[in-house]
């Protein structure tokens, strides 16, 4: 009898001592004691079978925030993508310490020779053509806007004059020559005489050779 309580002893033990046995029954040295402790340690770990522990939820990972796609300026109207713009260059101007007699204005020519004026109104690119402009005070025969030039046409044949009366002519040329070039450059112009043949053209060069002589072949 000691032996059979005592081996029911030690399997009451070795029961108990799992994990799953609820602490806290107390034994007593006893068959029936023990065995009511191993059956209420089989019943706990059968309801622990049937309701298992749940798992502990895993923290789920923030979501990634988007990047925020860079904000580009409104591109104006006309404006394509990848190509620098640049606003609209305005008209051109005339400068505004210009004075009003700088303005050209359009005049009836001076004489009523056919030539002087066939000769004027055929400057290549003559903005004034039949009639004169007047700048600065002055009535220029032609005027060239592309390249903002002023002329002033000279068709005598000096070169056919005696020497007295051609030296006389030719300093009276030179010096209106001066004096329209140095009106035109206080508006901002380029001057030019215009001559029918190359002796005349060298002679006013030979006087003055800062002055800009073309011949004009057109007439």
């Amino acid at each position: 009898m000691a032996s059979a309580e005592a081996a029911a002893l030690g399997l009451g033990v070795c029961v108990l001592a799992a994990p799953e046995i609820v602490v806290g029954v107390v034994i007593v040295v006893g068959v029936v004691v023990v065995g009511v402790a191993i059956k209420e340690a089989m019943d706990a770990y059968e309801l622990k079978g049937m309701y298992p522990e749940k798992a502990r939820p895993t923290s789920e990972p923030e979501p990634a925030a988007q990047e925020s796609s860079p904000v580009h300026a409104p591109m104006p109207d006309g404006a394509s993508s990848g190509r620098d713009w640049f606003p609209p260059v305005p008209p051109g101007l005339e400068p505004r310490d210009r004075p009003p007699e700088c303005t050209p204005r359009r005049i009836p020519p001076k004489g009523g020779h056919p030539l002087h004026n066939k000769c004027a109104d055929n400057i290549p690119s003559n903005a004034f053509r039949g009639a004169n402009v007047l700048i600065n005070g002055k009535a220029f025969d032609a005027l060239q806007l592309a390249t903002l030039t002023l002329w002033e046409v000279k068709t005598n044949d000096i070169e056919t004059y005696n020497p007295f009366v051609r030296q006389a002519e030719l300093d009276k040329q030179v010096k209106e020559a001066q004096r329209e070039r140095a009106l035109a450059a206080a508006c901002g112009y380029d001057f030019v005489i215009g001559v029918r043949s190359e002796a005349h053209k060298a002679m006013l060069e030979r006087a003055d050779f800062t002055l800009k002589v073309v011949v004009m072949e057109w007439c």
